[in-house]
């Protein structure tokens, strides 16, 4: 009698863990996939250490090659686009531009992340910039008073070859090769030298290297968090943003669990 039952308990338990038919185990929640396209302005305003000139953006043939970008980024099938303005600018102003009473902009968040929008037929777009410092007059005074000039000046040197690389594209191969370009990865590795180059500015209890970069730090912080808290699992989401955030949004996106980086590059036209 004990061995019987003994069966029976066995065949009952191994019933038990034969797959019902069209059951399955938990799916892990789908990844978050985003595209974090670096950008130049197309309406420059002059606020950076290092500003590229761009001719109107307006103008017809700027238009069209506008139009091909954002068909080409359309390819992703983004369903929420990220861009460099405040969140209740966005939700003022991308109503106005699907109805077509937005006055005419040449900024590239109209340019580039409203229209990529409307054309993928996008849930939404989304303001996720935060304020934040950038408190480079103390680290250039402790360099020139350190005799560290040079170490900056290289720096800038540098930037300033990249640049001119970038306006020769955009002025003999138009946005879509500058934009590639841009958004490089060894490119973005490289720019961001120029932070660890800070770390030297400081001794001591001085440290305006340091805080240069924590300041640099917590804006992009700021933002990325805007970006992980619109996002859920599934989303395929584009961020335009200026290239010099691109370095640590694209490492944030990396090392987010349940994210996945994507290069612009696969996507954007030749």
């Amino acid at each position: 009698m004990a061995r019987w039952s003994f069966l029976l308990c066995a065949a009952w338990i191994g019933a038990l863990s034969v797959p019902v038919e069209g059951a399955r185990a938990d799916a892990p929640p789908a990844p978050v996939q985003v595209m974090v396209v670096g950008l130049f302005h197309l309406s420059n305003p002059g606020h950076d250490l290092h500003n590229m000139k761009v001719d109107d953006v307006l103008a017809p043939k700027r238009q069209a090659e506008l139009g091909a970008i954002t068909d080409a980024l359309a390819r992703f099938k983004p369903d929420k686009v990220a861009v460099e303005w405040p969140r209740d600018t966005v939700e003022e102003r991308f109503p106005k531009y699907l109805a077509g009473t937005l006055p005419p902009s040449r900024n590239e968040v109209v340019q580039l992340g409203f229209r990529l929008a409307r054309t993928a037929h996008a849930i939404g777009v989304y303001g996720i910039d935060a304020d934040g410092d950038f408190p480079y007059e103390p680290v250039k005074a402790y360099a020139d008073a350190h005799g560290l000039s040079s170490l900056l000046d290289a720096e800038g040197a540098k930037i300033d070859r990249q640049m001119a690389e970038q306006q020769r594209l955009l002025a003999e191969q138009g946005l879509s090769a500058a934009l590639r370009r841009v958004n490089e990865p060894a490119l973005i590795d490289e720019g961001n030298s120029f932070y660890r180059t800070a770390l030297r500015m400081g001794s001591g209890n001085e440290q305006p290297g340091a805080e240069l970069l924590a300041a640099w730090y917590r804006r992009n912080f700021l933002i990325c968090a805007n970006l992980v808290q619109l996002a859920k699992p599934g989303d395929r989401i584009v961020v335009f943003y200026g290239s010099g955030h691109a370095f640590l949004l694209r490492q944030c996106v990396s090392e987010t669990p349940g994210f996945q980086l994507v290069e612009p590059n696969d996507y954007l036209p030749h």
